[in-house]
């Protein structure tokens, strides 16, 4: 096992806020991209292209990891909805068209659109999906967490961020923009995904 931190190669504030809480729990030491020296590129935006969530985390870690020289971590998620035939799917992140927005503004813009899509349907039931990816040398794994839930008409809680608003789980019977980070993670998708990750790197050591 590679004793130097992890590298969490993700860009988005929320995913590492919830990230960061699970590693050192876990006792793993990690550095995001910014702490590894690693600018923002335009590159970037052509990792996530594949139409499979296993195959845009790869994508991700297997870039970063050669930039970085490094063990490295990144994951693709993303929301499945039902009735529309599994939308937005790995495009959830861009699901508006709105390539100009970023952070809160374009989690308005994508669920607005969500909302737009599934007026008059009665039928919401949904799960969002995360795949977490592990490049460290030679070793390439995935893991992969799901969580179901259903889409309400109007968000609740401002906690979490994408989706989170509207999105009533349903295991927590609360929506994850209503839950705390712990309630959250006890049954996320990213949080099953990356546990099954730090349980197989904590076996290797």
């Amino acid at each position: 096992m590679n004793v130097e931190p992890l590298l969490i190669a993700t860009r988005s504030a929320g995913k590492l806020r919830e990230l960061r809480e699970l590693f050192a729990r876990a006792d793993i030491a990690i550095m995001d991209l910014s702490e590894a020296g690693i600018a923002p590129s335009d590159a970037e935006d052509d990792l996530e292209t594949a139409e499979t969530f296993e195959e845009n985390a790869l994508a991700k870690a297997r870039y970063f990891a050669r930039l970085a020289g490094r063990a490295v971590v990144a994951d693709d998620s993303g929301l499945e909805v039902a009735v529309l035939g599994g939308r937005p799917g790995v495009h959830s992140k861009r699901w508006s068209g709105r390539a100009d927005l970023t952070g809160r503004s374009l989690d308005r813009a994508n669920n607005e659109r969500l909302i737009q899509e599934l007026g008059g349907l009665t039928s919401r039931a949904a799960r969002y999906v995360c795949v977490a990816a592990l490049i460290d040398g030679a070793i390439e794994r995935t893991f992969r967490g799901t969580t179901s839930g259903v889409i309400l008409e109007e968000p609740r809680g401002v906690e979490g961020f994408g989706y989170d608003p509207y999105f009533f789980s349903d295991e927590l019977r609360k929506t994850f923009g209503e839950a705390s980070l712990v309630e959250k993670e006890g049954v996320s998708h990213r949080g099953r995904a990356f546990r099954a990750l730090v349980d197989a790197l904590a076996s290797r050591r």
